[in-house]
């Protein structure tokens, strides 16, 4: 006979998890035990009934088909498939929720479906790149429908249609950035974040802008990366810093690295005021909207702060560090990358060091 139960429990966050234990037990033996977690009681309560009656009656586990926003649904519901995914592809699967493309049976899925997909995403001004992250994270959610649902779904079709999308230039990959700020920018950069760093309405935090910055630049760490450093992994012995949980396409948690503090960026860490565990206390969002701001008061067109990390690396390379000296720096484990996505040298720059090399 088979049974089950919900167990609440809060997380730190304060969010709520509903747990349903199924059990079968023969003879008050149990002979089989599984279960799963949800955010809300009554989709545990729907999967704890549906999983009696499966396990009760085998001849009703046939797969079923349910349209894609149903499968989307689920799969925003299943804590251990969502609490994994990364902010992107849940802002993506989202938006897919809301689109016409979301009615259709997620057995039914044919490619002419995403070909109107893609070219209604066009059509609202979506680039190539950009409506790739639909259908490979649309993808990704139909792999998960008969593992972990026992919903049926044709994610193979998008074997066939990937190259077909390609062809007609719906998809793609996105274009290389080569950006890389002029030092008149950097300047007037550097005006505009001191003032807004001194002022301080209402007694608002004063978030160090301009250290910040000449810090992203000479440690091309990300934003991110530079807003969780601790106090504690600081060598000052060696001038170095363990970047936490760096990010890897293959790894993120636990990817902890060591990472050289060139050039002044030591300095600049040392004089940060040591109240907090953080070394720059302060939310990554609010330096990149400050430094958003002052960016287009400025009128400096198609630059982004992630080009800083462009800029850093780059400056490394102009110095004359082999590019295994530089993934010392950057993080990067795959050297094509950094050359390929990172460096952006500035060809006259080439006369300052033939100088350093002749003296």
């Amino acid at each position: 006979m088979a049974s089950f139960s919900i167990k609440k429990r809060k997380l730190k966050s304060g969010e709520l998890r509903f747990t349903v234990d199924v059990v079968v037990k023969k003879n008050s033996t149990i002979i089989h035990r599984e279960s799963k977690t949800f955010r809300k009681k009554e989709l545990a309560r729907t999967y704890g009934l549906k999983r009696v009656s499966e396990l009760e009656n085998p001849e009703l586990q046939t797969q079923k088909s349910v349209p894609l926003s149903v499968l989307m649904d689920m799969y925003m519901d299943d804590s251990d498939l969502w609490d994994k995914t990364g902010r992107t592809k849940q802002y993506v699967i989202r938006m897919l929720r809301d689109c016409d493309i979301a009615s259709i049976e997620s057995n039914q899925l044919k490619t002419s479906d995403l070909i109107e997909h893609c070219r209604n995403r066009k059509a609202a001004g979506a680039k190539p790149a950009t409506i790739y992250h639909d259908v490979a994270y649309l993808r990704s959610v139909m792999k998960k429908a008969n593992p972990v649902f026992n919903i049926s779904a044709n994610f193979t079709i998008f074997e066939e249609a990937v190259p077909v999308l390609i062809d007609m230039s719906l998809v793609g990959k996105s274009q290389k950035r080569t950006r890389r700020p002029t030092d008149l920018e950097l300047d007037k950069l550097k005006e505009g974040l001191k003032a807004r760093q001194d002022y301080r309405p209402n007694g608002k935090t004063r978030i160090p802008f301009i250290d910040i910055l000449d810090f992203s630049i000479l440690t091309c760490m990300r934003i991110g990366e530079v807003c969780k450093l601790r106090w504690e992994d600081l060598n000052q012995k060696h001038k170095t810093i363990i970047v936490r949980d760096r990010k890897d396409p293959r790894k993120k948690e636990g990817n902890h690295m060591i990472v050289p503090l060139l050039a002044e960026s030591f300095d600049i860490a040392m004089r940060q005021p040591n109240s907090s565990e953080l070394i720059f206390p302060y939310n990554p969002r609010s330096v990149t909207a400050g430094f958003q701001r002052v960016r287009n008061s400025l009128g400096i067109e198609d630059l982004r702060y992630h080009d800083l990390r462009r800029e850093g690396a780059s400056r490394l390379f102009e110095k004359g560090y082999s590019i295994e000296e530089v993934a010392q720096v950057t993080g990067h484990r795959n050297l094509n990358i950094l050359w390929q996505v990172y460096t952006q040298l500035f060809p006259h720059k080439l006369h300052e060091r033939e100088g350093s090399l002749n003296h």
